[in-house]
């Protein structure tokens, strides 16, 4: 095989074959990360929207993929990521490259099992009991039968059986239906359909490919289950790195509830002596019963009651699984009812475990969940910290690049290398002395902040309504809905409305449809992709939402020049998770809330700013309702999370400015 060209000559052809054109950013970015895959050292790059840092990490990762024989995964944390590499970024990189690498690279995308339609499922049928409310709903059960009938269809004609080709897409209950787990799949070599199998063969694709795309969850799991589900691979670029904590504790979070165990003893029950199930399902309505009579919120201890009927569900649970008996032949239905049941009785005896255990290492939160979403409240348990985690199982073991447009909250990389298990930076080490020393021997890392094209102190304004009161618990006060009224006349329309609650979102659009000339879309009203389509089309429009919104809004063009955010988001006083995260660093001497709730705050406030430019023509404002970002000790760390914006706290000016760029786009 012919000498692989350096990576920045390479970078060059891809740039030229897609008809782009050279980045400083861009070229930086590229260099860094070939040089993190050639030492093994950790990189967190930054690069902001429009640098291209899409080619500049996957040039150096088929650089070395081809030159090294090895598979390079990269993971996103959203679907529309993973469609652009996957449909457009890679396509053009392969074919631009092919002729400098001596042959075309290749990819594939890898997704959780179940994501691909379970062709023995298809075939036999699920065995699952229908939701009580569907017994009861004739619509509820058309409606599922209509779904369950269209994905039949749908399995004759699809080529990858994965879910999201599928559109329109359908319900999670008509899913389960034609789906499996990795715990309740029988195996390649058990199941009589393994040769067909969807999710076997996107796995045999992934094997062969030099970039496998895949998600945060399925990274998760390779690296913190004790399976491997991903190829052999020696580097991942993780990009949107900014979710990589959220997507690591929510892999790791486990739930239990009367409804699961009452499962879990109807399923075994058929193939078990039937007083041992009974006594399964006696523990599941001794603890349904227990958690009906619970508040909702953080335990801090547990209760003797609750620790009664979690050891009596682990113990029944541990019962039912012995009975099963080892593992025998048998014709494929009963295989396949003995794995559902398995798989459910080991989720239930397992978290019953690691809730009783979780007092004791204090390395868990538990928590009972009862919000209206729910049918019966449940008992949860989630890591206090995934950073031990990662530093263990991700970065002892791979080179890992690590990048996003916000990675740099308060001005530095140090905030979140904290959260990913990474020691600090030798400028952080200076100034903290001797408590950071134990960390010098971590894995060693750099951060770098390549920039944007954008000009940001000339293409925005960051406006602080410094002389609003501050937010209540009420609602929106007055003054902010006639200050979001004043906005938004005076662009002309053409505002998102980022709010820090579905509540808040709601009454902004019903206290302000009747008042503006300009069409007000509220999150909840549509699908939010066609929320968001509506929005671009229409350039007087205004998309008013909550948390989604926050960052999954791309729309370049006059149709965005106004970004509104309500208040600071910081995360519910209530908030389990956060709250026992706050209270450990507070235990240990730090500073609680502006480790954990400040960051959380400025992540998601550095994501909702970064809606504003994207595209180099793009201009206008981001405004910040909340006084508090002007006014508070912990404004300065939110402030320097933003982007470089020209800042005022002057609502003449703010208003004088969008009324001038309206102006500009209807001449």
């Amino acid at each position: 095989m012919p000498e692989v060209p350096p990576t920045l000559s390479l970078l060059e052809s891809a740039v030229h074959a897609v008809g782009g054109a050279e980045r400083p950013g861009q070229v930086e970015m590229a260099e860094a990360v070939d040089h993190s895959i050639r030492t093994g050292e950790h990189l967190a790059v930054q690069a902001g929207t429009g640098t291209g840092k899409s080619l500049a990490y996957l040039v150096p990762s088929i650089r070395h993929a081809v030159a090294e024989d090895e598979t390079v995964v990269v993971s996103t944390a959203t679907i529309a990521l993973q469609r652009q590499l996957v449909d457009r970024d890679l396509p053009r990189l392969s074919k631009a490259l092919k002729k400098d690498l001596g042959r075309e690279p290749t990819f594939a995308i890898l997704k959780g099992r179940r994501n691909y339609l379970c062709m023995h499922r298809v075939h036999n049928g699920a065995p699952d009991e229908p939701e009580d409310d569907a017994l009861f709903d004739p619509f509820a059960v058309s409606k599922l039968g209509r779904e369950v009938k269209r994905l039949h269809e749908w399995s004759s004609d699809t080529e990858t059986g994965d879910r999201d080709e599928l559109v329109p897409g359908v319900s999670e209950q008509a899913w389960r239906q034609v789906s499996v787990t990795a715990r309740e799949c029988l195996g390649v070599s058990k199941c009589p359909i393994g040769s067909d199998c969807f999710a076997e063969r996107a796995r045999a694709e992934a094997g062969k490919a030099d970039v496998v795309v895949t998600n945060h969850a399925m990274l998760a799991i390779d690296a913190l289950e004790g399976y491997q589900v991903l190829p052999d691979h020696d580097v991942v670029v993780i990009d949107e790195a900014h979710d990589l904590v959220d997507r690591i504790t929510s892999v790791a979070t486990e739930e239990l509830s009367g409804a699961s165990v009452s499962m879990a003893a109807r399923r075994c029950g058929r193939l078990i002596d039937q007083d041992i199930a009974d006594r399964l399902a006696e523990a599941s309505d001794g603890l349904a019963m227990i958690l009906e009579d619970m508040p909702s919120g953080r335990l801090d201890a547990l209760p003797r009651a609750l620790a009664g009927a979690l050891a009596a569900t682990r113990d029944t649970a541990h019962n039912c699984m012995s009975a099963m008996g080892s593992e025998r032949k048998e014709d494929p239905d009963a295989a396949t009812a003995r794995k559902l049941a398995l798989a459910l009785l080991e989720e239930v005896h397992d978290c019953a475990v690691r809730v009783l255990e979780a007092f004791d290492e204090e390395h868990d939160v538990v928590w009972i969940s009862g919000d209206f979403n729910q049918k019966a409240p449940s008992i949860r348990v989630a890591p206090l910290g995934v950073g031990g985690l990662l530093r263990e199982r991700l970065f002892a073991k791979r080179t890992t690049v690590l990048t996003s447009a916000t990675l740099t909250l308060g001005g530095a990389f140090d905030t979140m290398a904290r959260q990913w298990g990474l020691p600090p930076s030798e400028k952080v080490r200076k100034i903290e002395g001797a408590a950071t020393e134990k960390d010098i021997d971590g894995p060693k890392w750099t951060g770098l902040d390549v920039g944007s094209p954008f000009q940001h102190g000339t293409s925005g304004i960051l406006y602080v309504a410094k002389h609003l009161p501050q937010p209540g618990r009420d609602g929106l006060p007055q003054e902010y809905l006639d200050e979001i009224e004043g906005l938004v006349n005076a662009a002309g329309g053409r505002a998102l409305g980022l709010f820090s609650s579905t509540r808040a979102a709601k009454q902004a659009t019903e206290a302000l449809r009747d008042k503006l000339e300009h069409p007000i879309l509220c999150q909840g009203d549509d699908a939010t992709g066609l929320l968001v389509k509506k929005f671009a089309e229409d350039e007087r429009t205004c998309l008013f939402g909550t948390l989604s919104l926050w960052q999954g809004v791309d729309v370049p063009g006059p149709s965005l020049q106004l970004v509104i955010m309500d208040r600071i988001p910081f995360p519910r006083p209530d908030d389990p998770l956060a709250s026992a995260r706050q209270k450990a660093v507070s235990s240990r001497g730090g500073n609680g809330f502006l480790t954990v709730a400040a960051t959380h705050a400025a992540l998601l406030m550095a994501q909702g700013a970064g809606r504003l430019l994207r595209s180099m023509s793009d201009k206008g404002v981001v405004a910040v309702l909340d006084p508090r970002i002007a006014t508070a000790r912990y404004g300065g760390f939110i402030r320097a999370s933003l982007p470089p914006f020209w800042t005022t706290y002057d609502p003449e000016v703010v208003r004088a400015a969008l009324k001038r760029l309206d102006a500009a786009q209807t001449k």
